[in-house]
């Protein structure tokens, strides 16, 4: 009976041991070092949450904003595409202190894909510079959980004087 107990035991140790993350709280680490890379300027950390090739990246102003940049601009366009490595080299570079804040955040997952939907705010030396909502779209890789896509919409907040 003491040997069934114990053998009882560490058969319920061992499978609490072997408890692997779900998707979706892989996912949240993810999100919570890409907010954690943006905070401490690691550009290269930022970066290796991508896939290197094929990815989207795609910002949208909304009406008001585009107004603004519209009038300083006048060949400015409302939707831009690009990708990660632009704003990866600014956050690794900016000597400003930058974060980017994210609210209501969403995960939806299988075992392989996956997507996030949140608001965020971006923050230059503690102040709002623009807001919106962000989608990353996911996939598990060898490597991890890595971002395939990301789209987000623009609403440029007004500097506090």
């Amino acid at each position: 009976m003491r040997s069934t107990l114990t053998l009882a035991l560490l058969f319920c140790l061992a499978a609490t041991q072997a408890h692997a993350a779900t998707p979706k709280e892989d996912i949240g680490k993810v999100v919570d070092a890409f907010q954690k890379a943006i905070i401490t300027h690691d550009g290269k950390g930022l970066e290796a949450m991508f896939l290197p090739k094929g990815g989207a990246w795609i910002d949208v102003m909304d009406d008001a904003s585009f107004a603004i940049i519209k009038a300083q601009k006048p060949d400015a366009m409302r939707m831009h595409t690009a990708d990660y490595k632009p704003f990866c080299d600014f956050v690794g570079s900016t000597d400003k202190r930058i974060e980017e804040k994210f609210s209501n955040v969403r995960i939806e997952a299988d075992d392989n894909v996956g997507m996030v939907f949140f608001d965020y705010v971006f923050l230059m030396e503690g102040q709002p510079t623009n807001h919106g909502v962000e989608t990353w779209q996911m996939v598990r890789t060898d490597g991890g959980w890595k971002i395939g896509s990301m789209m987000y919409s623009v609403s440029l907040d007004k500097p506090k004087k």
